[in-house]
């Protein structure tokens, strides 16, 4: 296959599967699988990286979205920002959609959390009452983290939204900074995302 070819098959696996993204609030990896599949495509096809497929998404959020996407960003980040005020003492950093700025409403929201003691996270949900569930997901390194997932009533969208808390060794913090592939951080604490939320970015 030429270089060419490939990819502009990958720009379209992209697009197929930031349609996925936007309108069914599928994660990148579970998007591109779909995609590859819906195109009839065997499941050994290269697949696009996630800078292609975030490209892909802010395409369509820009064509099809664009007077109702800003405003369901703006309520998932104050959302985030509360549950960042709430476990402020676990180092909270927000990541994904949220952060990045292609959220929609259907989106989750992703908090890293940077605890000193692995339970404390857990035992604080406990204490406040909260009902969360225990699940394993892949960490920022590739390796698997345990996750807290809870439902958060958004009121401005009028729905209950996941929060994926993910717990990380205080430790982790060091790397979990370090700028991505295009030279952005990849995650920011409620310093930063106060500071997005006051530039209206």
């Amino acid at each position: 296959m030429t270089g060419s070819h490939a990819g502009s098959l990958k720009a379209e696996i992209a697009q197929a599967a930031a349609v996925m993204v936007v309108e069914e609030g599928l994660e990148y990896g579970p998007a591109k699988r779909r995609a590859l599949k819906a195109m009839g495509m065997s499941p050994r096809t290269e697949l696009p990286d996630n800078d292609l497929v975030e490209d892909a998404v802010r395409e369509h959020i820009a064509i099809f979205c664009a007077d109702t996407q800003p405003a369901e960003l703006r309520a998932l980040r104050e959302l985030a920002l509360l549950w960042m005020q709430r476990l402020a003492e676990f180092r909270p950093h927000l990541g994904g959609a949220v952060w990045h700025g292609t959220a929609t409403r259907l989106s989750d929201i992703y908090l890293q959390l940077f605890c000193d003691d692995p339970k404390s996270a857990e035992i604080a949900l406990i204490e406040h009452q909260v009902d969360y569930e225990v699940r394993s997901v892949t960490g920022f390194q590739g390796e698997t983290v345990d996750a807290l997932s809870l439902r958060s009533l958004c009121k401005p969208l009028n729905e209950t939204v996941g929060v994926h808390l993910m717990i990380y060794d205080h430790d982790d913090l060091h790397g979990a900074l370090r700028p991505d592939a295009r030279g952005r951080s990849p995650r920011g604490d409620a310093v930063a995302l106060t500071r997005l939320l006051e530039s209206g970015v």
